[in-house]
Protein backbone atom coordinates (compact mmCIF):
# COMPACT_ATOMS: atom_id res chain seq x y z
CA UNK A 1 0.00 0.00 0.00
CA UNK A 2 1.40 3.55 -0.83
CA UNK A 3 -1.19 5.46 1.04
CA UNK A 4 -2.79 5.66 4.66
CA UNK A 5 -5.28 7.60 5.45
CA UNK A 6 -4.40 9.03 8.69
CA UNK A 7 -6.03 9.46 11.61
CA UNK A 8 -7.30 13.01 10.91
CA UNK A 9 -8.72 11.91 7.74
CA UNK A 10 -5.88 12.96 5.09
CA UNK A 11 -4.26 10.74 2.53
CA UNK A 12 -0.57 10.82 2.68
CA UNK A 13 2.40 8.46 1.56
CA UNK A 14 2.22 5.42 3.87
CA UNK A 15 6.14 5.42 5.14
CA UNK A 16 4.33 8.08 7.28
CA UNK A 17 2.66 5.24 9.40
CA UNK A 18 1.28 6.39 12.24
CA UNK A 19 4.37 8.90 13.71
CA UNK A 20 2.69 12.66 14.13
CA UNK A 21 6.30 13.77 13.91
CA UNK A 22 7.07 11.82 10.40
CA UNK A 23 3.39 13.47 9.19
CA UNK A 24 4.72 16.97 10.10
CA UNK A 25 7.68 16.30 8.32
CA UNK A 26 5.81 14.60 5.29
CA UNK A 27 3.38 18.04 5.08
CA UNK A 28 5.65 20.64 5.57
CA UNK A 29 9.09 19.46 4.57
CA UNK A 30 9.63 16.92 2.39
CA UNK A 31 9.69 17.29 -1.14
CA UNK A 32 9.44 21.48 -0.99
CA UNK A 33 12.35 23.24 -2.37
CA UNK A 34 14.70 23.68 0.04
CA UNK A 35 17.58 26.63 -0.92
CA UNK A 36 20.98 28.14 0.83
CA UNK A 37 24.27 26.83 1.49
CA UNK A 38 23.43 26.21 5.09
CA UNK A 39 20.06 24.47 4.58
CA UNK A 40 21.29 22.09 2.45
CA UNK A 41 24.35 21.89 3.85
CA UNK A 42 22.38 20.87 7.05
CA UNK A 43 20.66 18.57 5.24
CA UNK A 44 23.52 16.71 3.45
CA UNK A 45 24.96 16.05 6.69
CA UNK A 46 21.73 14.69 8.13
CA UNK A 47 21.05 12.28 4.76
CA UNK A 48 24.98 11.05 5.70
CA UNK A 49 24.45 10.60 9.19
CA UNK A 50 21.28 8.32 8.14
CA UNK A 51 23.52 6.28 5.91
CA UNK A 52 22.10 3.01 7.20
CA UNK A 53 19.65 3.98 9.74
CA UNK A 54 15.90 5.09 9.33
CA UNK A 55 15.21 8.41 8.85
CA UNK A 56 12.80 8.89 11.66
CA UNK A 57 15.81 8.30 13.99
CA UNK A 58 17.81 11.52 12.44
CA UNK A 59 14.52 13.58 12.58
CA UNK A 60 14.02 12.70 16.32
CA UNK A 61 17.61 13.71 17.02
CA UNK A 62 17.54 16.67 14.31
CA UNK A 63 17.19 19.66 17.34
CA UNK A 64 20.18 18.38 19.19
CA UNK A 65 22.44 17.79 16.18
CA UNK A 66 21.25 21.72 15.68
CA UNK A 67 22.78 22.44 18.95
CA UNK A 68 25.67 20.75 18.79
CA UNK A 69 26.60 21.37 15.14
CA UNK A 70 26.41 24.89 15.59
CA UNK A 71 23.03 25.34 13.49
CA UNK A 72 25.49 23.59 10.57
CA UNK A 73 26.81 26.73 10.27
CA UNK A 74 29.98 25.76 8.08
CA UNK A 75 32.10 28.11 9.15
CA UNK A 76 31.39 26.49 12.88
CA UNK A 77 31.67 23.44 11.70
CA UNK A 78 35.03 23.55 9.71
CA UNK A 79 36.22 24.75 12.39
CA UNK A 80 35.78 22.07 14.71
CA UNK A 81 39.44 20.33 16.22
CA UNK A 82 39.61 16.56 17.71
CA UNK A 83 38.58 18.38 20.79
CA UNK A 84 35.15 18.94 19.48
CA UNK A 85 35.17 15.20 17.43
CA UNK A 86 35.73 13.89 21.27
CA UNK A 87 32.57 16.20 22.92
CA UNK A 88 30.21 15.00 20.15
CA UNK A 89 31.48 10.99 20.52
CA UNK A 90 30.15 11.14 24.11
CA UNK A 91 27.06 12.97 23.07
CA UNK A 92 24.42 10.04 23.01
CA UNK A 93 21.80 12.91 21.76
CA UNK A 94 23.73 11.89 18.34
CA UNK A 95 24.87 9.32 16.17
CA UNK A 96 28.41 9.10 17.39
CA UNK A 97 29.93 7.93 14.11
CA UNK A 98 33.52 8.86 14.00
CA UNK A 99 33.65 8.46 10.66
CA UNK A 100 30.64 10.54 10.36
CA UNK A 101 31.70 13.43 11.92
CA UNK A 102 34.61 13.29 10.71
CA UNK A 103 33.12 13.56 7.25
CA UNK A 104 30.70 16.40 8.23
CA UNK A 105 33.77 18.79 9.02
CA UNK A 106 35.54 17.99 6.00
CA UNK A 107 32.57 18.40 3.87
CA UNK A 108 31.99 21.91 6.09
CA UNK A 109 35.32 22.69 5.05
CA UNK A 110 34.82 21.93 1.12
CA UNK A 111 31.76 24.15 1.47
CA UNK A 112 33.86 26.97 2.50
CA UNK A 113 35.88 26.94 -0.11
CA UNK A 114 33.23 27.62 -2.50
CA UNK A 115 31.59 30.82 -2.82
CA UNK A 116 28.04 31.83 -1.41
CA UNK A 117 25.30 30.07 -3.40
CA UNK A 118 27.49 27.71 -4.97
CA UNK A 119 26.72 24.72 -3.15
CA UNK A 120 23.14 25.67 -3.21
CA UNK A 121 23.31 26.14 -7.54
CA UNK A 122 25.86 22.76 -7.71
CA UNK A 123 23.38 20.62 -6.04
CA UNK A 124 20.15 22.00 -7.83
CA UNK A 125 22.31 21.89 -11.60
CA UNK A 126 21.64 17.90 -10.72
CA UNK A 127 17.83 18.04 -10.36
CA UNK A 128 15.66 16.28 -13.27
CA UNK A 129 13.75 18.90 -15.58
CA UNK A 130 10.80 16.61 -15.13
CA UNK A 131 9.61 13.62 -13.51
CA UNK A 132 6.60 11.66 -13.50
CA UNK A 133 4.49 11.27 -10.67
CA UNK A 134 4.99 7.27 -8.92
CA UNK A 135 1.97 5.80 -9.15
CA UNK A 136 3.48 3.44 -5.66
CA UNK A 137 6.74 3.21 -3.98
CA UNK A 138 7.23 0.44 -6.47
CA UNK A 139 7.96 3.47 -8.82
CA UNK A 140 9.87 5.25 -6.52
CA UNK A 141 13.98 4.82 -7.10
CA UNK A 142 16.76 4.40 -4.93
CA UNK A 143 19.23 5.83 -7.11
CA UNK A 144 18.75 7.99 -10.54
CA UNK A 145 20.97 8.82 -13.30
CA UNK A 146 20.88 12.29 -11.98
CA UNK A 147 22.10 11.05 -7.99
CA UNK A 148 24.72 9.26 -9.56
CA UNK A 149 25.88 12.35 -11.41
CA UNK A 150 25.78 14.62 -7.91
CA UNK A 151 27.53 11.75 -5.99
CA UNK A 152 30.13 11.48 -8.08
CA UNK A 153 31.08 15.20 -8.97
CA UNK A 154 30.61 15.83 -5.01
CA UNK A 155 32.64 12.95 -4.67
CA UNK A 156 35.19 14.25 -7.13
CA UNK A 157 35.37 17.41 -4.85
CA UNK A 158 36.82 15.47 -2.27
CA UNK A 159 32.58 15.05 -0.45
CA UNK A 160 32.31 12.08 1.82
CA UNK A 161 29.09 10.10 2.66
CA UNK A 162 27.28 11.42 -0.54
CA UNK A 163 26.73 7.93 -2.32
CA UNK A 164 23.69 7.83 -4.45
CA UNK A 165 21.20 7.18 -2.52
CA UNK A 166 22.24 9.59 0.28
CA UNK A 167 21.94 12.00 -2.63
CA UNK A 168 18.78 10.70 -3.92
CA UNK A 169 17.25 11.65 -0.47
CA UNK A 170 18.93 14.58 0.00
CA UNK A 171 17.50 15.12 -3.96
CA UNK A 172 13.63 14.35 -2.36
CA UNK A 173 13.81 15.68 1.21
CA UNK A 174 14.75 18.97 -0.47
CA UNK A 175 12.23 18.83 -3.57
CA UNK A 176 14.83 18.51 -6.11
CA UNK A 177 12.43 15.63 -6.93
CA UNK A 178 8.46 14.96 -5.90
CA UNK A 179 8.10 11.49 -4.89
CA UNK A 180 4.95 12.02 -3.11
CA UNK A 181 2.83 9.11 -4.51
CA UNK A 182 -0.44 9.53 -6.44
CA UNK A 183 -3.43 9.73 -4.34
CA UNK A 184 -1.27 11.38 -1.10
CA UNK A 185 -2.41 15.10 -0.73
CA UNK A 186 0.82 16.58 -1.25
CA UNK A 187 1.27 15.05 -4.62
CA UNK A 188 1.86 17.90 -6.61
CA UNK A 189 1.19 20.39 -4.05
CA UNK A 190 3.49 23.66 -4.12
Amino acid sequence: MSIRIGDDGIARCAWVGADAEYARYHDEEWGRPLHGDRALFEKMSLEGFQAGLSWITILRKRPRFREVFDGFDPSAVAAFDEGDVERLMQDAGIIRNRAKILATISNAQLVLDMRPGELDAFLWSFAPDAQQRPASFADVPATTAESDAMSKALRKRGFRFVGSTTMYALMQSSGMVDDHVAGCWRAGAA
